[in-house]
């Protein structure tokens, strides 16, 4: 029997070799019957309300909102799920579909390491042997996160191939789970990938959504003017933007515009005129890709944002005109970081400082009466080198002063 192939519009699919066939139907089938299991949901939530800090709160950022002096500005707090960003609901659903399948053993990508952390941390707690695979680029830049995964027991390889970062640990993380199917499951961090990955994550993330919705409702007393979200795979915004897709609520996603989109040097795969229609790494959406198809270096301040593609469902609802993605730069990014850490005391991990950005940059386009919100999908522990070498530069700290001085004036 073929696999089953799950389109959303013209993207999606499971294009994958023969090999892995079996393993996808397998992996299919697990996922039909959890969702059709009344108690397999119950019993994720029970986990993650146990286990992490589900409901995650939503805060109103008073300091913020008298600063912009607009909308009421209000954050979704996943930076407060155990192990620090919204990863963790994806891979502690996975980690219950791997109890269901019998299998011992799993393996993940990881660009910013939160992903690979979640996973490590889901391993222990059920017991399973772990691999994770990082890029190179990565390792270097994501320290604290790449000790962790080792204390918490997981064996991480760094990725040596092509531009040695996200893209380049997918592909190994691939390689890997083709050479040991029987016993081992692929943790996929994303929304990404072949039938039935975009649908299973986007899934689990939607507890970030079904939880924004009832919160924003019961805090602001309405529902918001405008959701956004930072875009990388797609997983967090998939997940917070599922709670409102029937309501008349614009939902924003932000890639990373790096260091301007007509640089070249960015991840922006829907915002900018860069990506293409292609078919990679089994399925099928906008990648950053020549003319001969083959995939463009990508760059971010953000480890997390990195990537070449990007979840056909948001590929999709950018087409049918449901979702708006802008892009962000570095120097957007870390003055938006700058202000939310000054202004509120919350330290936003530099993925999610993206649709921080966005949102203050359209902040003057609402009114008083307008609300906005914005999913903090991870803490910004684990940028603190990044960070700290962004703010040893000499003219970015007379910015930062800069900016300080007109904040407090």
């Amino acid at each position: 029997m073929m696999i089953e192939r799950r389109y959303y519009g013209e993207f999606g699919g499971a294009y994958i070799p023969e090999i892995l066939v079996s393993t996808f139907e397998q992996l299919a089938a697990a996922f039909r019957e959890a969702k059709n299991d009344p108690h397999f949901w119950t019993e994720y939530v029970n986990l993650l309300s146990t286990y992490s800090c589900r409901p995650t709160p939503v805060t109103w950022a008073e300091n913020l909102t008298r600063h912009w002096g607009g909308p009421r500005i209000y954050i979704k707090r996943e930076d407060l799920n155990h192990t620090g960003a919204h990863k963790l609901n994806n891979v502690m659903g996975q980690g219950l579909l791997v109890k269901r399948m019998g299998k011992s053993r799993v393996i993940a990508e990881t660009g910013a390491g939160q992903h690979g952390v979640a996973t490590a941390t889901m391993a222990a707690k059920f017991g399973f042997s772990c691999t994770i695979y990082m890029g190179e680029v990565d390792v270097a830049r994501q320290r604290p996160n790449v000790f962790w995964m080792e204390r918490l027991g997981a064996r991480v390889i760094p990725v040596r191939d092509g531009t040695r970062i996200l893209k380049d640990a997918i592909n190994e993380a691939f390689r890997d789970w083709a050479t040991r199917m029987d016993d081992t499951h692929y943790v996929l961090g994303t929304a990404c990938g072949a039938h039935p990955f975009p649908e299973m994550v986007s899934y689990f993330q939607s507890i970030i959504g079904q939880e924004a919705r009832r919160q924003i409702v019961d805090r602001a007393g309405r529902l918001p003017t405008r959701v956004y979200a930072c875009v990388g795979g797609g997983s967090n915004a998939l997940g917070i933007f599922s709670g409102f897709w029937d309501d008349p609520v614009e939902l924003v996603g932000v890639e990373a515009g790096g260091r301007g989109l007509a640089t070249g040097r960015h991840a922006s795969r829907l915002a900018s005129q860069d990506g293409t229609p292609g078919v990679a790494q089994g399925y099928k959406t906008y990648f950053l890709q020549d003319s001969e198809g083959q995939m463009k270096e990508t760059h971010s301040v953000a480890a997390g944002l990195d990537y070449v593609g990007v979840s056909p469902i948001l590929a999709a609802l950018r087409q049918e005109g449901r979702v708006r993605f802008e892009a962000a730069t570095d120097q957007e990014v870390l003055e938006a970081f700058s202000l939310t850490l000054a202004k509120e005391g919350l330290i936003p991990a530099l993925e999610s400082s993206h649709a921080f950005a966005q949102a203050f940059k359209e902040a003057s386009d609402l009114g008083k009466d307008d609300i906005i919100l914005i999913n903090q999908s991870g803490r910004g522990d684990k940028d603190i080198f990044t960070i700290a070498d962004a703010f040893s530069d000499p003219e970015w700290n007379k910015f930062i002063q800069r900016k300080a001085e007109e904040n407090h004036a």
